[in-house]
């Protein structure tokens, strides 16, 4: 880290610990609403929430051979997402679930540019080829979405409604490797990766943008 005023250190880690957290309770939230749409009993909620918020990382620490893993390491994440399954299963009703969907996007996508920004970060620190590196962030932000969809009997959504999802996350971690080999200032490779895929997602959301589809 550079030398930066104390204040603005301050303000960056805690910029990113109230962004870990909205994009964690969101994560857990397209987990929980997806379970209760299979009408899964509550330790299903609990497992499928917790898939969709740690399973990135999860893989990501299990293919760099890191202990112990994160949600260990940090075992609040844990009682927060019992917290929020707890509470939804409370008061979450049928008719809440496509408002709640639409409102979980945009912490989706901060969620989806810190944890590419991070993951590729931890991999770069490795000492991961860049290629490798970018895979590792890119499974971070996204393999989540894809076991809470697995495990809920579906084709992954990330690689089926063509709207681009990982794509934003590829692209947000070539820059983050791209920053790092020009030696940016820390805090501005996790901004700069970070915001690239932040934006992209967002762009995707706003207008619509789809990929092509295979055809026959």
């Amino acid at each position: 880290m550079p030398n930066l005023p104390l204040s603005t250190v301050l303000s960056l880690s805690n910029a990113q610990i109230v962004i870990e957290i909205a994009a964690t309770v969101a994560f857990a939230m397209s987990g929980l609403l997806e379970a209760a749409r299979k009408r899964l009993d509550a330790i299903g909620v609990v497992m499928v929430a917790g898939l969709t918020a740690f399973g990135g990382g999860t893989l990501r620490d299990v293919l760099l051979d890191r202990r112990p893993f994160f949600w260990v390491e940090h075992s609040n994440w844990l009682w927060l997402l019992l917290a929020v399954c707890a509470c939804a299963m409370a008061f979450l009703r049928a008719q809440h679930f496509a408002p709640t969907e639409r409102a979980m996007q945009w912490p989706d996508a901060l969620g989806l540019g810190l944890f590419t920004a991070t993951g590729t970060q931890i991999a770069l620190d490795a000492s991961m080829p860049a290629i490798v590196a970018v895979v590792m962030g890119m499974m971070t932000a996204a393999f989540g979405g894809v076991l809470r969809d697995i495990v809920c009997n579906e084709i992954p959504r990330a690689f089926s409604d063509h709207q681009p999802y990982a794509i934003c996350a590829f692209v947000g971690a070539w820059v983050i490797v791209v920053s790092e080999a020009l030696q940016a200032p820390d805090w501005l490779v996790l901004t700069l990766g970070a915001g690239t895929t932040v934006l992209l997602r967002m762009l995707a959301i706003r207008t619509g943008w789809k990929l092509p589809g295979w055809r026959a």
